[in-house]
């Protein structure tokens, strides 16, 4: 209906039918996504603001946005495509977006561009589909992970490239005609895809659950891959008490740049020491249930997903250790911590302190109240207050002097 709102929000049931055209020689992409979009936020909203990196990383030029067939005009800022619906868009009433754009990956891994890159034959695309999500600055010191996005119950995507390529994606097993691939995905909050010619697939089963490796030849080791990642599906679902959330899970070696998480997907790159293998599957796998299943403002909010994946894996592992930095809050927004400390507070501070409250509370009443938050904010968003809150409120002793300690603007110092 006519009017402003000046009003958007994370609050927005959508699913996303998403076609690609990937140039393998050039790295140039055409994608055209149709959301399907309800306002579920409790008032009115007349813009949505969409995550993309390909607006960052890619050049991305935009060719045509409609709202229920009308043309409107979308503006590009860092990361962030805003599209205004034309109008206010009621709590409850819903709407179809369609946008259509082009951009070229990066052909280096340097910085953050291995996320959205065509290098050493592998092409890795992260983000790239436009996501309801809030505008959120994509520069920071650290390799933290600037985003935040709302869960999706159904995501369908058609790849289509100019050349054979083995596809390495989240979900149902890909369809393939040709030089054309399809899958669909349930209850994610992004679609990460890895490509390669001479991708080779391994599978396994863990627990019901459909595993996928692909790995390159003389890149990372299939059956050190396939075995690190059932040890670490079984052995952090029994850890939590919580299976596993989906039916498949996909394991893709990229070119370069760091290990990485997506629902139902993580990325390892080709260069992983044989030493750190297992501390990295384990740890990306922990994101399946702290960023995956439970979301939260990665931004703002580093401690929710990364300290306690971090402090799930290093449990199940058996390799819980103290930190090489100082001691420092761990309520900070990723654009507060240095590039040398960001790992070590976070990470491993946060992992401590995790411990510490395990140690006071018992472990029954701690993972019992780890469990619940998984539980009660499932495929939703929680977060740092809402994860120690669980904890507090499944605490028969006071844990009080330790988040006041580490959590200030939370807890009171």
């Amino acid at each position: 209906m006519p009017g402003v709102a000046d009003r958007t929000s994370l609050s927005i049931e959508a699913t996303y039918d998403v076609d690609v055209e990937i140039s393998v020689g050039t790295g140039e992409i055409a994608v055209q996504t149709v959301i399907g979009l309800r306002n579920e936020s409790g008032g009115p909203i007349d813009r949505v603001e969409l995550n993309a990196i390909a607006a960052r990383l890619g050049r991305m030029t935009i060719s045509g946005t409609t709202v229920d067939g009308l043309a409107v005009t979308a503006s590009v800022d860092d990361q962030t495509i805003t599209v205004p619906l034309g109008g206010i868009l009621p709590d409850g009433a819903s709407t179809n977006l369609e946008l259509t754009y082009r951009a070229t990956l990066k052909d280096d891994l340097a910085n953050s561009d291995w996320l959205f890159s065509r290098a050493g034959g592998t092409i890795a695309m992260y983000r790239w589909i436009p996501w309801i999500s809030r505008a959120i600055p994509f520069d920071r010191p650290n390799f933290g992970d600037p985003f935040e996005t709302s869960s999706s119950p159904r995501v369908q995507v058609r790849v289509t490239t100019d050349s054979p390529m083995v596809l390495a994606s989240p979900g149902s097993r890909p369809t393939v005609e040709g030089l054309i691939t399809t899958f669909e995905v349930t209850n994610v909050r992004d679609v990460a895809i890895v490509l390669a010619p001479d991708f080779v697939e391994t599978t396994g089963t863990v627990d019901g659950v459909e595993v996928r490796s692909y790995t390159r030849p003389g890149g990372l080791e299939p059956a050190r891959v396939m075995a690190q990642a059932e040890r670490a599906l079984s052995g952090i679902a029994g850890q939590l008490e919580v299976p596993y959330p989906w039916a498949t899970f996909t394991i893709a070696e990229t070119a370069g740049g760091y290990g990485m998480e997506s629902p139902e997907a993580i990325w390892l790159p080709r260069q992983t020491l044989r030493g750190n293998l297992a501390y990295l599957i384990h740890h990306e796998t922990a994101h399946q249930w702290f960023y995956g299943l439970v979301g939260n403002d990665q931004q703002a909010e580093p401690f929710a997903d990364e300290a306690a994946a971090d402090f799930v894996a290093r449990t199940v592992l058996g390799t819980l250790r103290g930190s090489r930095c100082v001691v420092a809050p761990l309520d900070r927004a990723i654009t507060r911590y240095s590039a040398s400390c960001y790992y070590e507070v976070v990470y491993i501070q946060g992992g401590e302190v995790l411990d510490a409250i395990r140690r006071h509370m018992g472990d029954a009443a701690f993972w019992a109240a780890l469990r619940g938050y998984l539980e009660d904010h499932r495929f939703g968003i929680g977060g740092t207050r809402a994860l120690l809150q669980s904890l507090v409120d499944g605490s028969t002793v006071d844990l009080g002097p330790i988040l006041r300690a580490r959590f200030p603007s939370l807890f009171g110092s």
